[in-house]
């Protein structure tokens, strides 16, 4: 098993208060065969769990979410996947300076994912992937909705997906 691929759903920013029947049709057909969901903040309420249905995921609050969300996800996740290190973070503020606001607190990490700007970036700075994958939902910040995949096998390489 170690040497399979790890590919990962990754999402932000979806901005929904209940179920949405048009999300999960999205979900199930660009993550139908990822091994895990990253959600990187702003799904605003729990209910918006039920998309994800038998998929394993991890997220982080934002800034955006209800108060249940922030008591269930913290404001940032650390973690491994094949000897990658991995920040899952939501961000804050203005969109200026983002990715050094969100990466000053954290050395050593392989691969940043954070959300909030509604923009995609899937970019290197050194040795750290920078990756959002965008708004699934807004068209106003960003001219397109968009989600990512992250694949993780002897490096990590992302790509942002045009809903």
């Amino acid at each position: 098993m170690e040497d399979k691929t790890i590919k990962i759903g990754v999402i932000s920013d979806t901005h929904l208060t209940d179920y949405d029947e048009k999300m999960r049709k999205c979900v199930e057909k660009y993550f139908s065969d990822v091994d895990i969901i990253l959600h990187a903040g702003d799904m605003v309420d729990l209910k918006v769990l039920d998309i994800f249905k038998g998929k394993e995921i991890k997220a982080v609050c934002g800034n955006m979410d209800n108060v249940l969300v922030k008591e269930k996800f913290p404001e940032h996740l650390l973690f491994e996947i094949k000897g990658f290190k991995l920040l899952l973070i939501h961000g804050w503020g203005s969109p200026s300076g983002i990715e050094e606001k969100i990466s000053a607190g954290f050395q050593n990490v392989d691969c940043i994912v954070y959300g909030h700007t509604h923009k995609p970036a899937n970019h290197k700075k050194g040795n750290v992937l920078f990756f959002n994958p965008g708004s699934a939902v807004d068209r106003y910040i960003n001219s397109s909705r968009t989600i990512g995949i992250l694949e993780i096998d002897k490096d990590i390489k992302g790509r942002i997906i045009k809903l």
